[in-house]
């Protein structure tokens, strides 16, 4: 029994932009969104905007969602030690879940406002609703402009991107409702916007939540097609069975692998290793992987839950033939869920 791992062969550890690249896209990205934030804290209470309020909340919520993810971003520079194998590198996946859920809690808060004023209509400042929500509009463009350079190659700083680019569009919204209830005295109108922010953003926010929890159960990654990469190791010259793959994100921007190869013939030598870690990295973007190979003269039951995924791969062989048919490995093909 031989085994590979490509800790130091320079296989794809150095393909991202360092984290810290961005740091002042993200402070002055912060500084501006704090200000602002306290700005129309203010002003929608000034104004009795419930709609203005709700864009602080979610602002707010950007905010901390930023300096999380800015801070998991310069963790994941800290270097492994004997206890943290990986260094930091996960905090980028409790920060994405930290983010989600403050989304998600300051929707809940803005929705019981803006039923509340449903239920007791109060007056609008429309003007000022619309000057204060331009000013987002602004500020959160800006903000979005900054990390245009970034989002081409990082897909933490193209996550942070596309909501700044998003909230220009929500406060957008709240200046055209704003301008509306002052030409025509609509304040229900206040509140409904407050609801479609809150119907926007939960839709917005569940893919986000629902990938960090996956990625926190060591799912594995929604960008890897794990059959693929079985069908692809088990295509290797010498490669007679694949099986114990296991694929997970260690961070929101690098995905790690293991995988058992029977190698009748013995160990191809590194070069043939280091060949078939370079294509996974290249073709199903897998950073860190660690190959054991096997010349298949023992029934190997090192891993306990081999059992339990080869019993699934019969399930959806039996239940899912148009997607599975093909699987003719007994079980050595994972499928993300």
């Amino acid at each position: 029994m031989s085994h590979h791992h490509s800790h130091g062969h320079g296989h794809g550890h150095h393909h991202h932009p360092a984290p810290g690249d961005n740091g002042r896209a993200f402070g002055l990205a912060i500084a501006l969104n704090t200000a602002f934030v306290a700005i129309e804290f203010v002003y929608g209470f000034i104004a009795n905007s419930t709609a203005l309020m709700a864009d602080a909340g979610h602002n707010l919520s950007d905010v901390l969602g930023l300096g999380l993810a800015w801070g998991a971003a310069l963790l994941t520079k800290s270097m492994p030690t004997r206890r943290f194998t990986y260094g930091m590198r996960g905090t980028t996946i409790l920060a994405a879940l930290a983010n989600a859920l403050l989304l998600m809690v300051a929707c809940g808060a803005i929705a019981w406002e803006a039923l509340r004023r449903f239920a007791h209509p109060e007056p609008v400042a429309g003007t000022t609703v619309s000057i204060v929500a331009f000013i987002g509009v602004l500020i959160n463009g800006f903000s979005a402009w900054l990390f245009v350079a970034g989002s081409k190659d990082d897909i933490n700083v193209r996550g942070a991107y596309q909501h700044m680019a998003a909230d220009a569009v929500l406060s957008l919204g709240v200046v055209v409702s704003g301008v509306v209830i002052i030409y025509t005295g609509w304040t229900w109108l206040d509140p409904v916007v407050s609801l479609l922010l809150v119907v926007v953003i939960v839709v917005g926010t569940w893919s986000l939540l629902k990938e960090s929890i996956q990625m926190v159960l060591a799912a594995v990654p929604a960008s890897v097609d794990a059959t693929a990469v079985t069908a692809f190791l088990a295509a290797q010259p010498g490669v007679t069975e694949v099986h114990d793959v296991h694929i997970w994100a260690m961070s929101t921007t690098e995905t790690a692998l293991t995988a058992h190869l029977v190698m009748p013939a013995g160990y191809p030598g590194d070069a043939a290793i280091d060949d078939i870690i370079g294509h996974l990295r290249e073709y199903f973007s897998i950073h860190h992987c660690t190959l054991q190979v096997e010349q298949g003269t023992t029934k190997h039951s090192s891993c306990s839950l081999h059992d339990g995924l080869e019993a699934h791969a019969h399930d959806d062989h039996d239940h899912d033939h148009d997607h599975h048919g093909h699987d003719h490995d007994h079980g050595a093909h994972p499928h993300p869920h």
